[in-house]
């Protein structure tokens, strides 16, 4: 019941800076955390970075300091905004909602981190 499109991924070269985007079909209430995982070839995919109303963002330690997680529900968007990154962000980035028990997932969009 939820549809999320990703936008923003493409190559960069290490150190250069890229912003995601989430868009959902329908409003995400505030209280309901949104996501971003990544999976990069032959590994699990992993959490990169979480929001929650009433709390500090959540980041991986790999990440801490480079990315930061924002929202804007009046947009229904998610943004992941990606600084210094290096080669070993290269992945798939995809954005999450859980609503009543289910998971929802974007598209995936490719980020490719490289000289």
């Amino acid at each position: 019941q939820v549809q999320l499109v990703e936008s923003g991924g493409g190559l960069v070269q290490p150190g250069g800076s890229l912003t995601l985007s989430c868009t959902a079909s329908r409003s995400v209430h505030s209280s309901i955390p949104m996501a971003w995982y990544r999976q990069a070839p032959g590994k699990e995919r992993e959490l990169v970075a979480r929001i929650r109303s009433g709390r500090d963002p959540d980041y991986r330690d790999s990440v801490a300091g480079r990315f930061t997680i924002g929202r804007d529900n009046a947009k229904r968007t998610v943004y992941l905004q990606m600084n210094r990154l290096k080669p070993e962000d290269t992945a798939v980035y995809y954005c999450n909602v859980r609503h009543e028990g289910i998971n929802y997932w974007g598209q995936g969009t490719q980020v490719t981190v490289s000289s």
